[in-house]
C-alpha cells in the first residue's frame, strides 16, 4: 500500500468544498456542517483519497473548535487520527503540525473571561466548570488517540514527547480544578522541564507553605522514576531559577536536602549510599507514602534492585493504568 504523507495544501476542488462548508459553520450550521464533514470524508475515504480526507478533518476540526463547538471538533479530530492511521501516514513535522494546529484551536477559559465577568452568579459559575471539563475532556482524548498513533508510527515506547507536552499544558491551565498529578504525568514524558518547572512553581503557589516542597519532590521524582535523571536535574535547576527570578525563597527542608543529595548520588555507582539516605530521610519521606514508591521504582532503574512486590504498589498501578488509557 502506498504510504500517504500529510497533505501540504488541497487542490482546487478540494478548496472550494472546504470553503463551502467552512461557511457552513460560520453560519452556525454546526450539526449540518458536521454530517457534512462527514459525508465527505467517507467518500474520500471509500476512493482512497487519503490527503483530501486528512485535510478535509484538519480543517473542520479547527474551524468547529474555533467556534466553541468541542463536542463536534473533537469528534472531526478523532476521525483524523484514525485516518492518519489508516492511510499509514508516518509520524512526521508535517502530521504534528497539523495536530497541533487542531491543539491550538481548542478553546481557552481566557477565550470566555470578558464574557463572564460581568456576572458571578453561581448558575453561570456551574456551566463555567462544565464547559471546562467538557473541554479538557476533548482535548485530553483527542491527544491521547493521537499519542497511541505516535506510538506504533514514531517509534515512542510513551508517546511523542510533543504530544505529552501539549496535554500537560491544557489540563494544568484549563482544568476547572488544579489536577496536578494528570498534568504531571504528562510533563514528565514530555522534553520540557522548564515549562513544567513553571507549572510547579504556580503549584506551589496555590498550596499551603508547608507543602511546597512536597510539590518540587514529587515532580523531581517522577522523572527518576523513568529513570530520566538528566531532565529530573533541568528541573530542579529552574525551579530555583524561577523562585529566585521573582524574589522567593526555595523551600529549606530536610527533604529537600535529601533531593539534593539523591541527585548526586544517582550520578554515580553508590547503591550503599542511596540506601543509607532513604534511612536517614526516612521521617521526611513518610510526610508522603508515593515518595517511598517513586524510590523503590528508581532503585530498580539506576541500581537493579527488584522490587520485593514487583509492580504492585501503589505506583506502578497508576503507571499501568496510565499506559492503558494512553
Amino acid at each position: 500500500m502506498v504510504v500517504a504523507a500529510a497533505p501540504t495544501g488541497a487542490g482546487t476542488g478540494t478548496s472550494k468544498q472546504l470553503q463551502k462548508l467552512e461557511k457552513r459553520v460560520q453560519d452556525g450550521d454546526y450539526y449540518e456542517a458536521q454530517q457534512m464533514y462527514k459525508s465527505v470524508h467517507s467518500r474520500y475515504m471509500h476512493a482512497k483519497k487519503y490527503s483530501e480526507a486528512i485535510e478535509l478533518l484538519s480543517s473542520g476540526a479547527v474551524a468547529m473548535l474555533k467556534h466553541g463547538q468541542v463536542t463536534c471538533g473533537t469528534e472531526l479530530g478523532l476521525l483524523l487520527i484514525q485516518t492518519l492511521t489508516a492511510a499509514k501516514v508516518p509520524f512526521d513535522n508535517a502530521a504534528i503540525d497539523q495536530i497541533r494546529a487542531i491543539f491550538n484551536a481548542y478553546p481557552r477559559a481566557a477565550d470566555s473571561q470578558q464574557e463572564s465577568e460581568a456576572s458571578n452568579s453561581g448558575v453561570e459559575s456551574s456551566e463555567a466548570t462544565v464547559a471546562a471539563r467538557t473541554r479538557v475532556e476533548g482535548c485530553t482524548s483527542f491527544l491521547r488517540a493521537a499519542l497511541k498513533w505516535s506510538i506504533e508510527t514514531g517509534g515512542f515506547s510513551r508517546g511523542a514527547p510533543e504530544l505529552h507536552d501539549m496535554l500537560g499544558q491544557y489540563i494544568w491551565t484549563e482544568s476547572p480544578a488544579p489536577e496536578m498529578m494528570k498534568a504531571s504525568q504528562h510533563f514528565v514524558r514530555g522534553n520540557q522541564p522548564e515549562a513544567f518547572a513553571k507549572v510547579v512553581v504556580e503549584c506551589m503557589n496555590k498550596c499551603y507553605p508547608s507543602e511546597a516542597d512536597l510539590v518540587i519532590a514529587r515532580a523531581v521524582m517522577l522523572y527518576l522514576s523513568l529513570g530520566n535523571l538528566r531532565d529530573a536535574n533541568r528541573l530542579w535547576d529552574s525551579v530555583r531559577q524561577r523562585l529566585s527570578d521573582s524574589s522567593q525563597d526555595f523551600p529549606d527542608s530536610p527533604l529537600l536536602h535529601f533531593v539534593k543529595f539523591l541527585l548526586s548520588t544517582l550520578e554515580r555507582d553508590a547503591l550503599p549510599l542511596f540506601r543509607m539516605l532513604r534511612q536517614k530521610y526516612k521521617p521526611s519521606l513518610d510526610r508522603d507514602p508515593s515518595l517511598e514508591e517513586y524510590l523503590d521504582e528508581v532503585a530498580e532503574r539506576f541500581y537493579n534492585v527488584q522490587r520485593r512486590n514487583g509492580m504492585q504498589g501503589m505506583l506502578g498501578d497508576f503507571m499501568k493504568m496510565f499506559a492503558m488509557d494512553s
